[in-house]
């Protein structure tokens, strides 16, 4: 089992290009209590460069590993 505090301190990395997304900030919870996704806050490089959203939703389905230090998953943009 895992805290929400635990996964707030991992950063999030793209598979699909390695790159650093940023780090979780919350959840999104159904009604059963599944996590259905995570609410990444983008680093300034991708604020700027690639829209000026400073959240990214992550789907559960997306993640490949959740590690020690990070998350890994894979999203395209």
């Amino acid at each position: 089992m895992m805290r929400i505090s635990e996964l707030q301190n991992k950063t999030v990395i793209n598979l699909l290009d390695g790159k650093n997304i940023g780090n979780i900030i919350d959840l999104n919870i159904d009604e059963q209590g599944k996590t259905v996704d995570l609410i990444v806050e983008k680093r300034k490089f991708f604020i700027s460069f690639f829209s000026n959203k400073k959240e990214i939703s992550v789907k559960w389905e997306q993640i490949n590993k959740i590690g020690e230090d990070v998350i890994l998953v894979n999203i395209e943009y």
